[in-house]
């Protein structure tokens, strides 16, 4: 299967649940969601822009245990480009692209009683500033919750999956696909009403490549549904081709926006 088909799975997957996001929810198995979004511009001596967002909705009863999300993230800044002119080396601004990248997920779990399920999960990720064009993958697993408190919340999945990608380097390489053994653990800890700390790790291991990608968020809300977050994401490839950087790492300021409750 292409990336194309990959990517359309992917989504086929996440219709039902966007289907039914407008009934905002809780764990009685309605849809709950929120919404993030970032921007930054800079002009005068320097000039740059940069977005990101990011879309996720869940929803949790006694028997299912269902996500989906949505992420962007888009820069444009002053790149200074080298050029000999008259046997003095100078230098060229221009203005172009610095980051694009997106990413759409969704997962499905299979609750056997109020602690472990099954799930089933699809990612797909494009990012023309990574050593890899497009990652997608498709996986099935276990999920264990170990641990649910008022201010707690502890969960990991593990299981087998297969991902196709491309290089970015060298050009037009082609697809190539392998196994994956996919790790994920979400934490959760609430230091008060409206503070919280959040931190999701996920990993993706291969023989040819291993994705690692962890993100930690800091989150205060204002009222019931708007919040400001702080996020630190680092993302990580075991295997890059040379000329590009194993790790990529994201600071973000974000206002939040809380659907229904």
């Amino acid at each position: 299967m292409n990336r194309h088909g990959l990517l359309f799975a992917a989504l086929l997957a996440a219709l039902p649940l966007a289907a039914q996001a407008d009934d905002t929810t809780t764990a009685d198995g309605t849809w709950s969601g929120a919404g993030e979004v970032g921007f930054a511009a800079a002009r005068g001596n320097a000039k740059s822009e940069n977005l990101n967002a990011k879309l996720a909705f869940k929803m949790e009863d006694e028997r299912w245990k269902d996500t989906f999300y949505l992420t962007a993230l888009r820069a444009k800044g002053e790149v200074s480009t080298p050029v000999i002119v008259n046997g003095q080396i100078s230098s060229i601004k221009t203005y172009q692209a610095t980051a694009n990248r997106y990413e759409v997920g969704a997962s499905a779990g299979y609750k056997f009683d109020e602690r472990s399920y099954l799930v089933g999960a699809v990612r797909y990720e494009n990012d023309d500033f990574s050593p890899y064009q497009y990652q997608a993958v498709v996986s099935l697993g276990y999920g264990y919750t170990l641990l649910k408190t008022a201010s707690d919340e502890l969960s990991f999945e593990v299981g087998p999956g297969y991902k196709r990608f491309e290089r970015t380097l060298p050009a037009n390489a082609g697809s190539e696909g392998e196994a994956i053994g996919r790790g994920l653990v979400n934490f959760k800890h609430a230091f008060s009403a409206n503070t919280a700390f959040v931190n999701t790790l996920l990993v993706e291991a291969g023989s040819k490549n291993t994705f690692l990608q962890n993100d930690a968020g800091l989150q205060v809300d204002i009222n019931k549904k708007l919040a400001l977050k702080v996020g630190y994401q680092v993302r990580h490839n075991t295997d890059a081709p040379a000329g590009t950087k194993k790790t990529d790492q994201l600071m973000t300021t974000n206002l939040v926006y809380n659907f229904g409750g």
